[in-house]
């Protein structure tokens, strides 16, 4: 177990306990991303699980029309007559079939694509090891997100995408993503019913800004300042660590960003992203 603030020998010398210090910082942080994931992974199997489960369904059609279109075909070894395999023809329905067949392999395509891009984003989004400042695209990210939390947002919140011509940035897209994933699934939470979350990007000379704007119920005043402070949360007790945020504050404080929000009660709710195109001190990649 990772030393905590309450549990650290007080005689450490400043280096060590610094040390000591980020590394439980650090592993607090990997378990509130494992924690988020956790709660996001029954939406996930229900999302693979709904295109898997038609597919299925479609082999199962597809293999009682193969039996249908093989009696066709060895009908025309042996019928007498073209006017006997006129009959086999109109018996197994050959225009549906045929029109049906194309339906549910466009349908069965679709499905598998579906997964695949739940797996890709899943890959993209999971780089739990990664550290190293990389330029990326963060339109990339968004998508990538949107994909593994679609099942938190589809039921309650359509998504409205304005997005700016963006130059890729350098950042820990890993991390960025679990940012856009705390800001959406908060957004998604706080619409009651059903509503809107709109994401926009712009491009500022040397920064890029990213915002999140829902319709949900809004923060209250005084509750808007505590917000980005570890284990402050406004969810009841178990719905949430109240980490999320302070983690997001903490990412972008890494990449020499800043986060804001605003809010107002009843009718919703701003989060804004300023981040750096370089980062201070980076080394060029080329």
């Amino acid at each position: 177990m990772a030393d905590t603030p309450s549990n650290m020998p007080e005689d450490l010398p400043p280096q060590e306990l610094s040390a000591r210090l980020q590394q439980a910082n650090r592993q607090l942080h990997q378990s509130e991303k494992m924690a988020a994931i956790g709660q996001l992974a029954a939406g996930v199997a229900h999302e693979i699980n709904n295109p898997v489960g038609y597919v299925y369904s479609n082999l199962q059609t597809l293999e009682h029309y193969l039996s249908d279109l093989f009696r066709l075909t060895d009908a025309v070894e042996r019928a007498d007559s073209l006017e006997d395999l006129h009959q086999i023809r109109k018996s197994i329905d050959y225009e549906f079939l045929r029109g049906d067949l194309e339906d549910l392999l466009a349908e069965s395509r679709e499905g598998i694509e579906r997964v695949k891009t739940i797996i890709a984003a899943m890959k993209d989004f999971t780089h739990t090891e990664e550290e190293e400042f990389r330029y990326a695209d963060l339109h990339r990210g968004i998508e990538t997100t949107l994909n593994v939390v679609n099942n938190e947002l589809k039921y309650r919140a359509q998504v409205v995408r304005d997005f700016g011509d963006l130059p890729e940035i350098r950042c820990i897209i890993s991390q960025l993503n679990q940012v856009i994933m705390n800001l959406l699934v908060n957004a998604a939470h706080a619409i009651e019913n059903t509503g809107t979350i709109t994401i926009r990007t712009r491009h500022e000379g040397d920064h890029v800004t990213l915002e999140f704007e829902d319709t949900g119920k809004g923060i209250d005043p005084a509750d808007l300042s505590r917000i980005f402070d570890p284990f402050f949360t406004t969810k009841p007790v178990g719905k949430g660590t109240g980490l999320g945020l302070s983690l997001s504050f903490n990412i972008i404080e890494k990449h020499h960003g800043q986060i804001t929000a605003a809010s107002t009660p009843g009718q919703g709710t701003l989060f804004r992203i300023r981040l750096p195109i370089e980062q201070p001190g980076a080394v060029s990649d080329e």
